[in-house]
């Protein structure tokens, strides 16, 4: 049975970081493509970030470019989100989610809907206050 599964969240101050864990079972992680997204109370759910499953290659939100990185390490069967000076508009739900082999790859554009991903987690909060 597929399976991913979020930790890492928690309060933190602004200016503060966390690293964010999604672990998988059930797959082959070096197949899937993989999307962080969140959602905060009322919005939309937003893609964050994204791992190409060709490459590794990451694409990331104009809005955490540069503050945060993604990562995965296939042999942990481990996908990370290192987030680091966060504000507080950063605060959400995150959610990991995973797109399949057999589905056609994903442009740079297309991998921030979360509509392209069949797996997710049930996510975790993340709530940077002071």
């Amino acid at each position: 049975q597929l399976q991913l599964v979020e930790s890492g969240g928690g309060l933190v101050q602004p200016g503060g970081s966390l690293r964010l864990s999604c672990a998988t079972s059930g797959f082959t992680l070096d197949y899937y493509a993989i999307g962080w997204f969140r959602q905060a109370p009322g919005k939309e759910r937003e893609g964050v970030s994204c791992i190409s499953s060709s490459d590794g290659s990451t694409n990331y939100a104009d809005s955490v470019k540069g503050r945060f990185t993604a990562s995965r390490d296939n042999a942990k069967n481990t996908v990370y989100l290192q987030m680091n000076s966060l504000k507080p508009e950063d605060t959400a739900v995150y959610y990991c989610a995973a797109r399949p082999p057999w589905r056609p790859p994903l442009t740079p554009g297309s991998c921030f809907r979360a509509i392209k991903y069949d797996y997710w987690g049930q996510g975790t909060q993340v709530t940077v206050s002071s």
